[in-house]
């Protein structure tokens, strides 16, 4: 396999999450993005709670390619450290899956697998050139600024946050 189809493994995950969040959505008429965390799709409260939990798996395996790609594409010790971080984000990502909402680790994983990916990004952002950099800095503090914000739901400033990540994996696919 040719290393530059790597390149857009982070879409591929951002849309293989899609899919599977939007499928467990279908099943779950109650489900509310105004209302509800997108990890109340993997509960038992759920119907079909392995659709979603399963797409957070299969996601991270696509995030941890996109992780390897940035780390073998690295020019600088900042990059291989981010495309790192973002390895463990992947990490996190598999771990939200099997520790679905409810659980004891559940608020860790999920935490967790959003600051390391922003982490990555941001320090892979910092070795890379000017457009890369400039970027994936604006991605980082809208990041922040979105902790800040009263969201009405949990689910909206995941999907907020989600949008972000997807926004770095473009960025770095389009490179």
């Amino acid at each position: 396999m040719r290393i530059k189809v790597l390149k857009y493994s982070g879409i591929a995950g951002g849309m293989t999450y899609w899919l599977f969040t939007f499928w467990a959505v279908s099943k779950n008429n109650w489900f509310s993005f105004f209302e509800h965390a997108l990890s109340n799709l993997g509960t038992g409260e759920a119907n079909a709670p392995w659709i979603y939990n399963y797409g957070l798996i299969v996601s991270s395996l696509f995030v941890m390619l996109f992780a390897v790609y940035l780390v073998l594409i690295s020019q600088t010790k900042l990059q291989t450290v981010g495309g790192a971080y973002i390895s463990v984000a992947a990490i996190f990502l598999a771990l939200i899956g099997l520790y679905p909402g409810g659980t004891r680790p559940h608020v860790f994983v999920s935490t967790y697998f959003f600051v390391q990916f922003f982490l990555g990004m941001f320090l892979y952002g910092l070795g890379s050139e000017k457009r890369v950099r400039n970027i994936s800095t604006l991605l980082f503090i809208l990041a922040i600024i979105g902790t800040l914000i009263g969201w009405p739901s949990v689910a909206l400033i995941e999907t907020y946050e989600i949008l972000l990540i997807m926004a770095f994996a473009l960025l770095i696919a389009l490179q």
